[in-house]
Formats: C-alpha cells, structure tokens, sequence
C-alpha cells in the first residue's frame, strides 16, 4: 500500500510539473513570438519605409517557415537518437533559446527589409531548436490517459501566449525597441522554465531500443525520410495544415486589416489588437481547461476538432459580414474559442496517429512542418489575394474555404475516435 500511495503521488506531482513546464513554456514562447509576428515586425516595416510591406511580410513569413521546416525536422530526429532531450541535448536546447532571444531582439535593428529578413530567418532557426525536443516528450514521457490533458496545457498555452503576445506588442507600437528586448526575454525565461520544470524520465510502459550510433549523412536521410503509408497521420497533417493556414490568413496580417481594411489610425488599430487579444486570451483559456480534459473524459479527439473547425469558420466570417471593430471583436471571440479548443487536443492527436513511437521526435517534426507550412502558405495567399484584388475582402471566403478541409480532413481519420 505504501509502495502505490508513493507511486500515485509521484504520478500526480510529475502530471503536474507536465502541465506546468508545457503550459508556461508555450505562453512564454509564443507571446514573445507573437509580440513581434503579429505587431512589431510588420510595424517595423512601415516604420523603416518599405513600400509594399504586406508583400514583404509575405516572404519574411515565407522564409521562417522554410527554414524552420528542415530545422524542425533534423532537431526531432536528432532528439530521437538518445532519447535524453534535456540531457545531453540541453547544449542544443539552451543555445537555441539563446539564438532565438538574440534574432528577435535584433529584428528591431536594421534598417532594410533584408536585414529584418535575415534577424527573422536565424530567431526561426532558434525556437525550432528549442520545440522539436519538447513536443516529442508527449510520446515518450506522457501516459495516454493524461495526453489530453497535457495537450490541453499546452495547447491552451499556445492560444493565450498568442493573445498576450498581441497584447503587449499593440502596447509598445510606439516603443518597438522595448517590445523587442522584451520578446526577447520571453525566450530566455521559456527556455529555463521548460527545462527546470518538465520530468526527465521517460514512460515506464514502453521500452526504446539501445540507440546505435550513426554517420551524419544517415541521420539527415532518416530525419527527412517521411512516414509513408500511414493515412491517419497524413490527415490528421493535412487538417493542422489547413487551419493553421486559414488562422494565419488572419492573425498575420490583423494590423494591416485593421489599418488599412477598416481604414483605423495606427493609434486605434493598437487599441482594438490589444481588446482582441484580451477576448482571445479570455476564451482560449476556457477553452484550454475545458476541452482536453473532456477529450481524454469522452475518449474521443475527432468530435472536439469538428467542433473547434466550426467555431472557427464562423469567427472568420464576422469580419467579412460586420467590416468594422465589432466584427474584429466577434472574430477574437468566436474564432478564438475555435482554434483554443483545437490546440487544446491538437497535440494529443498527432501522438495518436504516430505510426512508429520510436520515432515520434523524427515523425512529430513531420507534423509540426504543418505549422511551418501553414504560416507560409498562409501568409502567401493572403499577400497574392491583396496584390491582384487590392482588398481584404476576398481574404475572408477563402480562409473558410480551407477551414472547411481541415474539417473533412479529419472526418477521415480511422484509427482516432
């Protein structure tokens, strides 16, 4: 009996640091990510006089994404080879929390589109560095009773670093350079606390094989070699593809909307980002507390993530409706309640549909190019969209649209409930 009581309170205080390390790290990254994505970066552009900004956004975005594909990918696999992601890969993990705190800080620097270019492409380079490891300890160090619920936290973490990183980046729109230094701070503080805080041992109901090593060349063949035949996987990738292209479709360009779509001074555009952001903030982290834990209570994920599509859809049409601040409101509400209750369980679904869990970091860095590919392409459509038609409105349709196949995408899953 003593021997279970201590093995229940070492279950529960080890649930406890996941959800706080996954939960602190992800609201620490992504609002120093989002601070500068969303306001601060394509501030900067304006401010240092490029002409056409919304196109340039489009490449910067464009490259970060490309980059962190390869970078994501190659990091996962590597963290597959010894299975000790904050052990003997904690030189990886440190440097790329460094890397990127250094990159995002220096994007407020140059005075050229190219420089903000290359300062963005090296910060991608570092929060892959830092992500690809910490993702795949869902596989190897979270029991599937809890993965919801983890997921949730994370997830969860996700949609409210977003919604503060907006926040705090509309606030210093006149003072980019404290915004900045500040992001930058977010990466150091995510790094150090995910580190303190998650559990180093791994899962005692499955066994790795002893890691051999390898030649480089192998390694990079193995990380880039995808899963094939696994049609679970590829749906569950082409659902996180579609709506994190749809999300981007808005979220990137949200100031640009506000300004130039809605016709707002750069002052008022600050001021309706930030209630934005603080609606998001309020229902993602509802939804946050609310939806994994029901997923993991119903067994079931794919119920959660129609629904999530839904809401998501519908936030988006509001704007296009309602062209003003109350449907950018609606849109923070609705749509924000969404993609919460996505991330909440997106996480726990693409462990579900691994085909190999050996192989979850490699595989899982697969999935998370969904994120990758999403932000680029998302951000692309939106840039073409406003080049050929001069107007935001067509953004809107089209976003559903995609939202749309990310519903159908996951209707298709056949080894997930």
């Amino acid at each position: 009996m003593i021997g279970t009581h201590t093995h229940g309170r070492t279950l529960s205080w080890n649930n406890f640091r996941f959800i706080s390390g996954f939960g602190i790290y992800a609201i620490l990254q992504n609002t120093g990510f989002y601070m500068i994505a969303s306001v601060l970066m394509p501030q900067r552009l304006k401010d240092i006089g490029i002409s056409n900004p919304n196109a340039l956004l489009g490449t910067i975005s464009a490259a970060g994404a490309i980059i962190s594909l390869f970078v994501n990918v190659f990091v996962g696999s590597m963290s597959d080879r010894t299975r000790s992601r904050f052990g003997k890969r904690t030189p990886w993990y440190l440097s790329g929390a460094l890397l990127a705190a250094i990159s995002f800080y220096l994007i407020g620097s140059p005075r050229t589109g190219i420089g903000v270019l290359l300062a963005y492409c090296f910060a991608n380079i570092g929060q892959n560095m830092m992500t690809a490891p910490i993702v795949a300890t869902l596989s190897d160090r979270v029991p599937h009773s809890n993965r919801g619920t983890v997921s949730a936290a994370y997830g969860g973490g996700i949609t409210v670093g977003q919604a503060v990183g907006t926040f705090l980046g509309s606030l210093f729109i006149f003072q980019t350079g404290v915004g900045f230094f500040s992001a930058a701070l977010m990466y150091i503080f995510a790094g150090l606390f995910a580190f303190i805080l998650l559990p180093k041992e791994p899962r005692s109901d499955i066994k790795y094989e002893k890691e051999k090593l390898e030649s480089v060349w192998k390694v990079i063949i193995k990380a880039f070699t995808p899963p094939f035949h696994a049609p679970d996987f590829w749906r569950a990738f082409i659902c996180r593809t579609s709506l994190i292209v749809a999300y981007q479709m808005i979220s990137a360009y949200q100031l640009y909307i506000i300004e130039d779509h809605l016709g707002q001074s750069r002052g008022n555009a600050g001021t309706i980002i930030s209630i934005m952001s603080v609606i998001t903030m309020i229902v993602s982290f509802a939804a946050s507390i609310t939806s994994g834990p029901f997923s993991d209570k119903i067994g079931r994920r794919k119920p959660v993530v129609i629904s999530a599509c839904a809401l998501y859809a519908l936030g988006i049409a509001m704007p296009w409706l309602i062209p003003s601040a109350t449907g950018m409101f609606l849109f923070a509400g609705i749509a924000g309640l969404g993609y919460g209750i996505f991330m909440s369980v997106d996480q726990a679904l693409n462990v579900d549909v691994l085909p190999n869990k050996d192989n979850a970091g490699k595989d899982l860095g697969f999935l998370n190019v969904a994120s990758c590919a999403g932000q680029a392409i998302g951000s692309g459509i939106t840039s073409s969209l406003v080049t050929f038609t001069s107007s935001y409105t067509p953004v809107f349709p089209v976003a559903i649209v995609i939202t749309a196949i990310a519903a159908f995408s996951i209707v298709g899953i056949k080894g997930v409930k």
